[in-house]
């Protein structure tokens, strides 16, 4: 028995590995469906595991990973579809052996065509690695490599007796020139019967992983909502008003962003090449998470993110230059504010020479914390990049794989009316009032559910809200702070109350400082925090618990102080790597 041919044997070998890395990252992407943080394998070393930020990661998260991602949640990986014309070239040069049609010319030209669409699509995904996402997963390349290997098999050896698979070897008898082929030459029905396998290959998989694909469509408003959308603080910016050529009226939008995060650019990014920015109107809110300015972060996450977010707020109508200024240097801009904390400043005006007597001027640093004082009213948590359409955010898991997929979904049902905040329920929830136990008392109505009860906003400064509602009883205050009958009817202010209080407990000019809404017919009463000195306004901020002639006083939201900056959002922060998926 004649050995097999050299170059089938390529073939069959790139085949084979192409199939084992197209099948890594395909399991490093469907492993991300339940909407969880995941490692990866990002390495030449199948099986083994990478962690921190990777070209796999960028390359997972960028559009040219996968297809379709507008009709399901993170659309089909290209890898999938690369698995199946791995394996149907495994299949078809195991035929050319079995059979020997290894010297059909007809039959080895058929797997010369199908090893080219691989090869092709690895060079146009290279390109795309290299032009558009400036890195290089470590699987893709692998797959590159094992297209190659597949085509080189196909491509004559060089030197005078090179063997062409697909023209057959030529033998000589009297003289005459003989193509001897060592099994039956392959019909056209036969090659039309491989091309329809090899369709099949591809079209099976895809079809049912559309079909079993998760509906995420299900959590669609069921993260927060903003209970205090308005910005009376006057502290949005403009980011990009869509509709323009007579397109429906764009949906109203709030991002929350940081203008040196890596996820907020990335997300700016993904947002641009899904096609549906222009639906929206979107404003955004200013949350550096850097400890300079914002009390709700312990150290700076991003250093400089202050100084550059005030030049955004100065700048006024220019704001989206800024931003998108401030996300192509933001490396730039971390590290050397982290060696000098006046280093932002410095390149800040040295490219914007007329926002230099604004950027760190009082009237900038009392907007910005007016802007922080915006977030905590609205009980956000520290966390970017953050997107609100029409008051209902865009879940976090959304923001990256899910992104065309949710993001049009939301979009579609506001146009119908029918995108709304729908909590999702919750296991043993509080019975209602009439199986509650006869000792349990009645008269503290639930928590609003729009605000947990350890968020930060739900406490004053000193430790217990300024401005409580009445279903605190007796019992829940100690006896010897105040007597029962500092409670009138009308909620007037007594002598007996602590001096930190308000005195009169009237209404006042000052915003509510609490996110939920005041209590009918009580007016708010300020905490000591929103009092500098008399009460004068008008003061820029001074820190967390400065007053200004609107502000709120300062608390951070929930978990702010013991939540890490970043869940899917800030890349920065140590987490395990999102994925590689698909071959870009």
């Amino acid at each position: 028995m004649r050995r097999p041919p050299t170059w089938l044997g390529v073939v069959q070998a790139g085949a084979a590995l192409g199939l084992v890395f197209a099948a890594v990252s395909t399991y490093d992407f469907v492993q991300h469906l339940d909407r969880q943080v995941h490692s990866l394998h990002c390495s030449f070393i199948l099986g083994a595991s990478h962690t921190g930020e990777s070209g796999c990661q960028v390359a997972m998260m960028s559009p040219y990973s996968s297809v379709l991602r507008g009709q399901v949640w993170g659309g089909v990986p290209i890898s999938l579809p690369a698995m199946s014309v791995f394996a149907f070239l495994m299949l078809l040069s195991a035929d050319l052996l079995l059979t020997r049609r290894k010297d059909d010319p007809r039959a080895t030209g058929f797997l010369a065509l199908a090893t080219a669409l691989p090869a092709a699509t690895s060079l146009v995904m290279l390109v795309i690695s290299l032009t558009q996402l400036g890195t290089a997963c470590k699987l893709c390349v692998g797959i590159y490599l094992a297209s190659a290997a597949c085509r080189r098999g196909e491509v004559p050896a060089p030197g005078p007796h090179g063997e062409r698979a697909f023209v057959g070897r030529a033998r000589s008898s009297s003289g005459a020139r003989l193509v001897a082929i060592d099994g039956e030459p392959a019909s056209t029905g036969f090659l039309a019967t491989a091309f329809a396998i090899g369709v099949g290959f591809v079209a099976l998989p895809v079809a049912l992983y559309l079909a079993m694909a998760p509906d995420h469509s299900r959590f669609i408003g069921t993260c927060e909502a903003l209970p205090r959308p308005d910005d009376s603080y006057g502290v949005m910016v403009r980011m990009a008003r869509g509709g323009a050529g007579g397109a429906p009226a764009p949906a109203p939008a709030i991002e929350v962003l940081d203008p040196l995060c890596p996820a907020c650019k990335a997300f700016e990014q993904r947002l641009a090449g899904s096609g549906l920015a222009p639906r929206l109107d979107r404003k955004a809110v200013l949350f550096p998470l850097d400890n300079t300015c914002n009390w709700m972060v312990t150290e700076a996450t991003h250093p400089g993110a202050c100084t550059v977010s005030e030049a955004v707020l100065c700048a006024g109508e220019r704001a989206p230059e800024v931003i998108a200024w401030a996300f192509e240097v933001q490396d730039r801009i971390r590290s050397e504010a982290r060696a000098d904390p006046g280093a932002a400043a410095r390149i800040v005006k040295q490219k914007f020479p007329e926002l230099a007597s604004c950027v760190g001027s009082p009237e900038a640093r009392s907007r910005l914390n007016k802007s922080l004082r915006w977030i905590v009213a609205n009980n956000i948590r520290v966390l970017t990049p953050q997107l609100f359409i029409d008051k209902v955010k865009l879940c976090d898991e959304d923001v990256d794989l899910g992104l065309e997929y949710m993001l049009s979904n939301m979009l579609d049902r506001r146009a119908h009316g029918t995108l709304a905040p729908v909590p999702l329920e919750k296991p043993g929830a509080t019975p209602a009032p009439a199986d509650r136990p006869a000792d349990r008392p009645t008269d503290k109505p639930a928590p609003p559910s729009h605000r947990s009860a350890t968020t930060g906003a739900d406490r004053a400064s000193g430790g217990e809200s300024a401005g409580k509602t009445e279903d605190k009883t007796s019992g829940d205050k100690a006896s010897g702070d105040k007597a029962s009958g500092d409670k009138a009817s009308g909620d007037k202010a007594s002598g007996d109350k602590a001096s930190g209080d308000k005195a009169g407990g009237g209404a006042t000019d000052h915003p509510v400082t609490d996110p939920s809404e005041a209590p009918s017919g009580r007016a708010p009463a300020e905490s000591p925090a929103s009092k500098p000195g008399a009460g004068s306004p008008g003061r820029p901020a001074e820190g967390p618990g400065a007053g200004t002639d609107d502000s709120v006083p300062v608390a951070p939201p929930a978990g702010s102080a013991d939540k890490p900056a970043g869940k899917r959002g800030d890349i920065e922060l140590p987490s395990p790597e999102r994925g590689s998926g698909g071959q870009p």
